[in-house]
């Protein structure tokens, strides 16, 4: 089936990976903790080996029919005859006789795309099933290749192994994130409710009860709106509007549910995650138009704000004598609430509800305040200088939101608020002391490459401007960054920015003029001179930036950096932040380290400090979404260090993810969130920045899920 020639070129791929991982960890001596003479992977793959190697044929050809009637049945046939005008025929197919091993990549990495199979043309999506293990995959295609009329032959392990670990397949290989942490991460639930919408059934669809509409909504919103959006237009996902679901039919949209595909799209169906019976509902409510979200404009806002103490109401000094400047602002996750610790004595002063699962906590320019805002666009505003701090006021902006933010420039210190909406997409500026909406406006527009109208572009982040009396505004879906004026609130000036979609979070660089944002779709950095007013560069990076709020130090040859990681691959980036002193290196990636692995939302540094510090939580192996991986700023080339903050935290059994390391005023601590789950203990793992050495462990019963952690002082003077 094989020439020797293909067999020795995958043989060789084998050595020279091997070979290159010995290379590799000589030179990264800092990664030791990490690695051990045979990883676990390799010692599957060699179990998987001797265990293919050992079955007969008969045995083989056995399994690989029960495997292929599990998994690939449903679009190719029973007995292999494809779907015509959707799914291929395997039946005495010339695609794969051909070229064999076209077989093996394509389980392993799906397929999309044109292709002619005995004639025919198809452009279909086959889903990535390299949740299958070698020796699976290695049956399975034995199967095939020996049944419906093909000519035969015999598919090692050995094979499988090396195409799953060479340059032949994209995906987990190459980065080792999979597409369903990745979709996880993306397509997080809605804090829309299905009640909330308004919807009927429509006479062009396929038949559909009302009780099945309505459970299709919620699991809509739970599971796929994150990526296609409310109004099913796209985003992070394709398009799933009515004139595209009817053409494809509900047979079709029942096989991609159930085996997900290539582009990234979880395999609902074969995971688990959803039964035979909510795949068919979902295939039909597919075909019918998306029940839509009410709009929520000034009167809804208007009756959901409560101001429950008037600023004149408020203590004219603090009533503590905790040094507010070094609070940390804690949100735990699923419990609805932020906690706020005192960082010099690592005491929890108090826990206060907010709303659901809350985004971003940001404090006022002055400090005294801190804004929070949940999932579900709930505003509150805690008041640090009452004992113990407490709400102030509340307001609910939208359905579903992310961002907020109050204004810093001279003059304006504390005098607005604003934050964004997912949905609707809007954005409302707010008085600063209590939260009364002043004014709503609306995102939807044109997209920046395109120039086609979008109805859902959401709000992703938002920064005050040092440099005028300005918000800057990331719309993720249309690619534009605005610069919304404040000085005069009833007559807005909003300047629009074209750079490229998806934009999502970034922060500012150490001077404070230069705001940097990930367009994490497009795999590009967009650079505003907010002096200026203007974009100055779109820098590519690779596969999907997160910053968070980056961060930056001073690089020993390339001079002020800001620097990424990223959710698709192992990348440390750094870009190049001085046009003066280093004009040459602006804007322009000047290093790229290898980290731990894909899976990475936060980086953090701090001017006082010289470490770099690298998240991964989203990794899908624990050995690094359970730890972090530090860096010495003054010798980056040695790779990095491991350090076990779920081991220290000694919590029990959970995913325990260690999430978004933060600094405290004096830049001598990073504090870590150990985020555990919801009936699992949590906690925070603090780490003395100089000796890298545990420092402290809080926990306690009111610990929930901690994610989020804002410094007081570093966040209102915006340092990282």
């Amino acid at each position: 089936m094989f020439s020797d020639n293909s067999y020795i070129y995958l043989m060789r791929t084998i050595i020279m990976k091997k070979l290159t991982l010995f290379v590799f960890l000589l030179v990264m001596g800092g990664v030791t903790t990490i690695v051990g003479a045979q990883s676990k992977d390799d010692a599957v793959h060699s179990a998987e080996f001797a265990s293919a190697n050992a079955a007969t044929m008969s045995e083989r050809m056995a399994n690989g029919e029960r495997l292929y009637m599990a998994n690939c049945a449903a679009c190719h046939q029973a007995d292999g005859s494809g779907l015509n005008g959707a799914f291929p025929p395997l039946a005495a197919s010339d695609y794969i006789a051909g070229d064999p091993m076209k077989a093996v990549t394509a389980v392993l990495n799906g397929l999309s795309g044109p292709i002619t199979v005995n004639g025919l043309d198809y452009n279909s999506v086959m889903p990535n099933l390299s949740y299958m293990t070698d020796s699976e995959v290695a049956d399975v295609v034995t199967y095939i290749v020996n049944s419906f009329g093909n000519e035969g032959g015999q598919i090692d392990a050995a094979l499988v192994a090396a195409v799953r670990g060479g340059d032949l397949v994209k995906g987990p290989s190459d980065h080792p994130v999979s597409a369903g942490t990745e979709m996880t991460y993306r397509g997080a639930p809605l804090a829309i409710s299905a009640e909330d919408t308004r919807a009927f059934i429509d006479s062009e669809g396929p038949s559909i009860t009302q009780p099945e509409f309505d459970r299709a909504t919620k699991t809509f919103f739970e599971r796929c709106a994150g990526c296609h959006g409310v109004l099913r237009k796209g985003a992070t996902g394709k398009a799933l509007t009515t004139d595209i679901t009817r053409e494809k039919g509900t047979d079709y949209l029942k096989a991609l549910i159930t085996y997900g595909s290539a582009a990234g799209m979880p395999n609902w169906g074969t995971s688990g995650d959803l039964t035979e019976e909510q795949i068919d509902i979902m295939a039909r409510f597919l075909q019918h138009e998306p029940p839509e979200p009410p709009e929520w404009g000034l009167p809804e806002m208007i009756n959901s704000w409560t101001l429950m103490v008037a600023p004149q109401d408020r203590p004219t000094r603090p009533q503590h004598d905790r040094n507010i400047d070094n609070f940390f602002a804690v949100t735990l996750r699923d419990s609805g609430q932020v906690a706020l610790i005192d960082g010099d004595t690592k005491e929890l002063v108090t826990v206060i509800k907010t709303g659901y699962a809350v985004h971003i906590s940001r404090p006022s320019a002055s400090g005294r305040y801190v804004f929070t805002i949940g999932r579900d666009a709930k505003i509150d505003m805690i008041d640090l200088w009452m004992n113990p701090p407490q709400r102030v006021a509340e307001i609910k902006i939208g359905l579903e939101a992310r961002s907020v933010e109050t204004s810093k420039y001279q003059g304006y210190e504390d005098k607005y608020a604003i934050a964004g909406a997912y949905w609707p997409p809007q954005y409302t500026v707010m008085d600063g002391d209590t939260l009364e909406p002043l004014k709503v406006v609306s995102t939807r527009g044109m997209t920046v490459d395109t120039q086609e109208y979008h109805p859902e572009p959401r709000v992703a982040a938002i920064v005050a401007s040092h440099e005028h009396p300005e918000f800057i505004i990331n719309i993720k879906e249309t690619g534009k960054i605005l610069l919304v004026n404040y000085e005069d609130v009833d007559n807005l000036s909003v300047t629009t920015i074209g750079a490229a979609r998806y934009l999502h979070d970034g922060g500012w660089d150490s001077t404070h003029r230069y705001f940097l944002t990930a367009a994490n779709q497009s795999n590009k950095i967009a650079v505003v001179d907010s002096k200026e007013r203007k974009l100055i560069a779109l820098t590519d990076v690779t596969n999907i930036p997160h910053p968070g709020r980056g961060a930056n130090l001073i690089d020993p040859d390339f001079g002020p950096v800001w620097i990424t990681s990223a959710l698709g691959n192992e990348n440390v980036t750094f870009l190049g932040t001085d046009p003066e002193g280093h004009a040459e290196n602006a804007w322009k990636v000047v290093r790229t380290l290898p980290g731990m692995g894909g899976g990475s939302l936060f980086v953090k540094s701090h001017p006082n400090s010289r470490n770099l510090w690298v998240d991964a939580p989203l990794n899908p192996d624990t050995r690094f979404s359970q730890s972090v991986a530090v860096y010495d700023i003054d010798n980056l080339d040695a790779g990095f260090v491991v350090l076990p903050i779920a081991e220290w935290a000694d919590v029990g059994e959970g995913p325990k993810r260690v999430v978004q390391p933060e600094y405290n005023k004096a830049g001598d601590e990073v504090w870590f969130s150990v985020w555990n789950g919801l009936e699992q203990k949590s906690a925070i793992v603090v780490v003395d920045d100089k000796t890298r050495e545990l420092k402290t462990v809080i926990k306690g019963p009111e610990f929930v899920t901690p994610t989020g952690k804002f410094n007081i002082y570093n966040t209102v003077n915006d340092i990282y």
